[in-house]
């Protein structure tokens, strides 16, 4: 038995993307309050053990074979990068000749043993919610010691020695990012990260969308002005 999940492939620019989820259950150093996947009773940024991993990449390497992958997204229930045996991951798709985008929420990307694994990957993507300390604390909840300036930098310099594509991932919520003196917060840490591309997103999920959502005009006007900065 595997304990790794799949979504369909399906395809994105013309290539066939097999996404993968490589945590048994979320184990994420986020606890955000809009997360879709729920609550994080795993609250954890050192890497853990889980079983089955023979089995678990053995069932990768055939669905990578079986039906001609062209990018694999290791995209997790958490941060898939405390998963000890990752490595092992990206170096299996690698062998195959296909290249590796990673979903992080981008916090641990500053620390070296975790530097080292993410160089492998093609194509990696980092988060931003949140842009003061005190909504920081608040809706995502981090792992206690965390600051909102050490997430930042943390990718910051990530993304100044990384040789693949960063891409920023930036989600707008209603009532904490959403006003204009967010946004050209926002615009700042672009600036600072220099991201290779950028996706705008807003709150789609029901369960969050009433109280976090934003009008369809608004986030017209904010994607506008960050994918322009």
């Amino acid at each position: 038995m595997s304990g790794f999940s799949y979504k369909d492939i399906y395809i994105e620019d013309g290539k066939r993307v097999l996404e993968v989820n490589i945590l048994p259950e979320k184990h994420c150093n986020f606890d955000c309050i809009f997360c879709p996947i729920g609550r994080s009773h795993n609250k954890v940024d050192t890497q853990q053990s889980f079983d089955e991993i023979d089995n678990s990449l053995n069932e990768l390497n055939n669905m990578i074979e079986d039906n001609n992958v062209e990018l694999v997204f290791i995209n997790s229930k958490g941060e898939a990068l405390v998963n000890d045996k990752i490595d092992d991951v990206i170096d299996l798709i690698k062998s195959k000749g296909v290249p590796v985008r990673l979903l992080s929420n981008g916090y641990i990307l500053g620390r070296d043993e975790y530097i080292k694994i993410v160089n492998k990957c093609d194509e990696v993507i980092g988060e931003i919610k949140a842009i003061t300390e005190e909504d920081f604390q608040k809706i995502q909840r981090p792992i206690q010691g965390y600051t909102l300036e050490e997430y930042i930098s943390n990718m910051v310099l990530f993304n100044k020695q990384y040789k693949g594509k960063f891409i920023l991932e930036v989600t707008i919520i209603k009532g904490y990012n959403d006003t204009d003196e967010s946004i050209n917060k926002i615009k700042d840490v672009i600036n600072k990260l220099s991201p290779d591309k950028i996706i705008v997103g807003r709150m789609e999920d029901e369960r969050f969308k009433k109280k976090l959502g934003i009008t369809d005009e608004r986030f017209e006007e904010i994607s506008k002005a960050l994918l322009n900065s």
